[in-house]
């Protein structure tokens, strides 16, 4: 199951997951995005909003009932949002906008995780005692915050700090769980600015100087799974950036 599924990150590891052979599931609020992906892997589509319990609960039925009970959950679905804490009009941040952020990215994100987790702790063990594996995925902002980025870093920190409990918590399950926290992607929200910008951000990453491929953080995303010692842990995929303060 890969949250985000339609685009982007999530685009990119649902693909790469069906082409190991993993029957996939992809959801994502746009799901008429989410059933081209799917169509185009063999895969099946979920519109799915993670922040709404029914409507989590409904899209793991259906997988389960298309694919049988689901092993592996892929966290890559969230939002972005840049609101310095004091305006230039000197108002406060809006409340509602930090709440919108820290519900998607962080309270979304456990929900399914949570849903998921209570399902997969009911299968019968594979190798090791395994069960399953979840991954979450975080940012460097988790760590390197920028200006106006309060809501944002806040909500890709939580994932990053819910990383070692949870996976202590669900090591009696046989469920694996690990964060990856990117750097600067090719996404389809990044390739919308101007390519001047595009290029000025690629010059900040020491080396390779370049935005990371999608294909990339899909092929950390599924070494997560066939990897039964990766557990607990946080991983950056930034080429080494650190992001400066604004």
């Amino acid at each position: 199951m890969v949250t985000g599924g339609a685009s982007g990150l999530g685009e990119a590891t649902a693909r790469e997951l069906a082409r190991l052979g993993a029957k996939v599931t992809v959801l994502d609020v746009n799901a008429e995005l989410a059933a081209k992906v799917a169509s185009e892997i063999g895969g099946i589509a979920c519109a799915c909003d993670i922040t709404n319990t029914d409507s989590v609960v409904a899209a793991l039925a259906k997988a389960t009932a298309a694919h049988g009970p689901a092993r592996i959950l892929m966290n890559i679905a969230g939002i972005g949002s840049a609101k310095r804490i004091v305006g230039k009009d000197g108002n406060a941040a809006p409340l509602e906008d930090f709440a919108r952020v820290v519900n998607v990215n962080l309270i979304g994100s456990y929900n399914i995780s949570r849903l998921f987790a209570a399902e997969c702790a009911k299968l019968a063990p594979l190798q090791d005692g395994e069960r399953g594996v979840m991954m979450f995925t975080a940012s460097v902002a988790a760590f390197d915050g920028q200006v106006g980025q309060q809501a944002y870093s806040a909500s890709k920190g939580g994932l990053v700090g819910m990383t070692l409990p949870m996976a202590r918590d669900l090591a009696q399950h046989g469920i694996r769980v690990c964060t990856v926290a990117p750097g600067l992607f090719a996404t389809p929200l990044m390739k919308q600015l101007p390519e001047a910008v595009q290029a000025s951000l690629a010059a900040s990453i020491p080396f390779p100087a370049r935005l990371g491929q999608p294909e990339e953080f899909a092929q950390l995303a599924c070494h997560i799974v066939t990897n039964g010692h990766l557990n607990g842990e946080v991983i950056r995929l930034d080429g080494a950036l650190r992001m400066a303060p604004r």
